[in-house]
């Protein structure tokens, strides 16, 4: 049998070399330029993402905060380590910080020009989420308890899942604002909001995440 599958192999191979597969000639606009045009926003992904599979960008936010919260009830009844080992040299900390100062800049880039250039929320919740970890492994985690709980970044991460789900249906039902002008910060309708929206839910949510993870599993 082992010569039966070299043979087909071989034969797969030659058919891919030497038969080429046809292609239909397509004269209408390419589905970059429909979208483009449809969305109102010269990232065709962001529009894609924000607007032809909404309904399925909808999930994929509740996913990632049924996730958080599995992290909570995972480790719920584990006993909270009595310390945390962190990095303490000068170094490290200036790197990491250093780090999470870039990490943050290019969040907020990617939150509010996410839909004019490659980027989004969901990458600019990942870099906001990167700054925080960065900051988590040379900090006391007492401080990073202390500013999540004093921001109430618990209750922000839930409300702004929740505005997110509310004008996502409104899109739904086909109600759009102006697109205003193409290439300009402020335009595609409510997709900048949307942007902003699930950076601020990555973020936050990771934040919950690292703060878990160190509570019960340490840094080192």
């Amino acid at each position: 049998m082992k010569w039966v599958y070299i043979a087909v192999g071989v034969i797969l191979y030659i058919k891919m070399l030497l038969i080429s597969n046809p292609i239909d000639e397509w004269l209408g606009p390419s589905i970059v330029e429909v979208v483009v045009q449809d969305s109102g926003v010269p990232n065709a992904v962001s529009g894609i993402i924000f607007r032809n599979r909404l309904y399925d960008t909808i999930f994929e936010v509740v996913v990632f905060t049924i996730s958080i919260m599995g992290c909570n009830f995972l480790l719920a009844n584990e006993k909270p380590l009595s310390k945390v080992y962190r990095f303490t040299d000068q170094p490290s900390i200036v790197l990491a910080r250093l780090g999470a100062t870039i990490a943050a800049l290019v969040s907020i880039e990617l939150a509010i020009r996410g839909h004019l250039s490659p980027g989004g929320g969901f990458a600019a919740g990942v870099a906001g989420g990167t700054a925080i970890g960065l900051i988590a492994i040379t900090s006391p985690p007492e401080l990073m308890q202390g500013i999540y709980q004093r921001w109430q970044a618990s209750i922000w991460e839930k409300i702004s899942v929740l505005i997110f789900i509310l004008l996502s249906v409104i899109t739904l039902f086909g109600i759009e604002f102006p697109h205003g002008e193409l290439g300009s910060l402020v335009s595609g309708g409510i997709m900048p909001l949307l942007n902003i929206l699930v950076a601020l839910k990555v973020a936050l949510g990771s934040w919950a995440a690292v703060l878990i993870f160190i509570r019960y599993r340490g840094l080192l």
